[in-house]
């Protein structure tokens, strides 16, 4: 619901403070006073596109309007402000615009800044506005079907056919995926089966090739090598080597009285750890002689298996180290080959029964919006002829599209034949501003049980009417009002008197100001509407009677539908 509406410095208006409540709004005063003035600062506080100079008063810096709303707790805007990362912790949400008069323009919400059109994107759930050129949810084809479907009570079945027409995509992409992994398989099946055969005949093991290469290296250096290392192995491991002597020292430090050892035990402990490292050496080196010693033949053996793994590692372009990860990738791809087929069965069977589902429930949505389309054809030929609209005829129309569609098997137009005999077309044929706006009202009162808006706003949708027609209009908005806030310019007595707030607009040396009127003001404000410049006490009856007439509506339609 729309709280408020400040408005500073914009056109003819220094300072302006609306307070609304639910129920209908009204907005009236002389022709040319700035009542649209009030309808474009909301529409600039809901991110509609600045003008920008020329919405800038006259010798001010800046043009401002903040509208207050009061979100109820599962709206539509929640969830745009969640996805923005818009803090709103309460149920009031404060729309701001501020446009400068070098024309630059900047939009906040909940005085945080951002984007115009996320404000834009905010506005649309907030306000709906219907003038004479401004009817953007009517006129655009795109909203109508999810129009009919709220109307018809088909949002359920609508997102159970959305979520089968997902699954219905997903199982495409599925068996698509495989269908190509296969394809691909297949195109490789032959080289795969002998790449595969010959790594595992290689057998080859990480870390092969570095420890073969270090073998090999001392293999060739052998004759060098051996008699350093004998040598080496001699003062380790000889007779007269590290191991005997370090041996013989420890002999002797045992055979030491226990009184003498408690002194030599830390020595005997760092001898005993020498020894055993002394012998780890001896050992060692030992291993050393015996490779170096082995048959010439061991090492053309080696030379071989280190050329074998060069080879396949240049073959496959991998490093040596690689080649048993990729003996496991082939014979990994060749098992899914063959698997593949049975893969591809299950996922054709999965596609095959969501496709069913999918078209199972979306004919059923196909008959439910046939029956809710003929149902809105009625409700709004009802409405038609009271609004001076008899000549024209109101149908829904359903088309089958070409293809299956996230949103069902139809197209959904709403068309309008204006005149008798003519043929139907879109919602744009109708010319006049005010016809599009009586039209607006009467499928709205249609609609609006089913899909009520937060604030609807009408320019002027009863112009270049009066009498009995003025009268319907009037009572549609009141009945539309009783469903959702409604903001409307007037110029309508029997309109105006169906008000639950009333608002004056003047105008006086050249400047705009706004009055929210007291009962007895209303009064005043009505007959004027009726009479004229020169209020009399006739139009004060007469105003009156409005009012009481327009006071009883309400409990007695209530009544009615109890």
């Amino acid at each position: 619901m729309l709280t408020s509406l400040i408005v500073r410095d914009i056109v003819l208006i220094e300072r302006a403070e609306l307070l609304f409540s639910a129920g209908l709004n009204v907005l009236t005063g002389e022709t040319g006073a700035g009542k649209s003035i009030l309808l474009d600062a909301l529409g600039l506080a809901a991110g509609e596109r600045a003008n920008g100079r020329a919405c800038v008063r006259s010798g001010a810096e800046q043009a401002v309007s903040i509208a207050g709303f009061e979100l109820p707790p599962k709206h539509p805007a929640r969830a745009i402000l969640n996805q923005s990362g818009i803090v709103h912790e309460d149920s009031e949400l404060v729309l701001r615009r501020v446009v400068s008069a070098d024309g630059r323009s900047r939009a906040f919400i909940n005085d945080q800044p951002v984007g115009v059109q996320l404000a834009r994107e905010i506005g649309a759930v907030l306000v709906e506005v219907h003038g004479q050129a401004d009817d953007r949810g009517l006129l655009d084809p795109g909203s109508h079907r999810a129009l009919l479907d709220a109307f018809g009570g088909n949002e359920a079945l609508a997102a159970e056919v959305a979520d089968d027409f997902m699954r219905v995509q997903t199982a495409k992409a599925r068996l698509e995926q495989l269908r190509n992994a296969r394809d691909a398989a297949e195109r490789e099946s032959e080289f795969l089966r002998f790449a595969s055969d010959e790594l595992s005949k290689l057998a080859a093991r990480s870390g092969e090739e570095a420890e073969l290469a270090s073998t090999r290296a001392l293999m060739m250096n052998a004759g060098r090598l051996a008699q350093d290392i004998a040598t080496a192995f001699d003062f380790v491991g000889g007779d007269s080597g590290a191991e005997v002597k370090l041996g013989n020292a420890l002999r002797r430090l045992s055979r030491l009285p226990e009184q003498g050892r408690d002194a030599t035990r830390p020595a005997e402990e760092a001898l005993e750890s020498a020894l055993i490292l002394v012998q780890d050496a001896r050992s060692g080196l030992e291993q050393l002689l015996t490779r170096l010693n082995a048959d010439p033949a061991k090492l053309e053996q080696l030379e071989e298996r280190l050329f074998a793994l060069k080879s396949a590692a240049r073959k496959y372009n991998v490093a040596a180290d690689a080649l048993p990860a990729l003996a496991a990738e082939f014979e990994a791809k060749l098992t899914a080959l063959e698997s593949g087929e049975a893969s591809i069965e299950a996922a054709e069977a999965e596609l095959s029964r969501n496709f069913a589902a999918y078209r199972s429930a979306a004919a059923k949505l196909s008959s439910a919006r046939a029956k809710a389309g003929k149902r809105l054809d009625d409700a709004v030929a009802k409405e038609l002829a009271p609004l001076k609209l008899g000549g024209a005829k109101f149908r829904v129309a359903l088309a089958p599209l070409p293809g299956e569609t996230t949103n069902g098997l139809d197209r959904v137009t709403f068309e309008i034949a204006t005149v008798e005999g003519a043929n139907f077309g879109p919602l744009t044929r109708i010319a006049s501003g005010g016809e599009l706006a009586r039209f607006a009202l009467a499928l709205k009162v249609a609609l609006a049980e089913s899909n009520p808006p937060a604030v609807m706003v009408f320019d002027e949708v009863d112009r270049g009417v009066g009498g009995a027609v003025a009268a319907a209009v009037g009572q549609r908005l009141q009945r539309l009002a009783q469903n959702t806030q409604v903001l409307l310019v007037t110029h309508s007595p029997q309109v105006a008197a169906r008000a639950a707030r009333h608002f004056r607009i003047v105008r006086a040396r050249g400047a705009t100001s706004v009055q929210m009127l007291s009962p007895e003001e209303r009064v005043e404000e009505i007959a004027r509407m009726l009479s004229g410049a020169s209020v009399t006490d006739e139009a004060r009856a007469a105003a009156r009677r409005l009012l009481a007439e327009a006071s009883a509506m309400l409990p007695q339609r209530k009544r009615a539908r109890a």
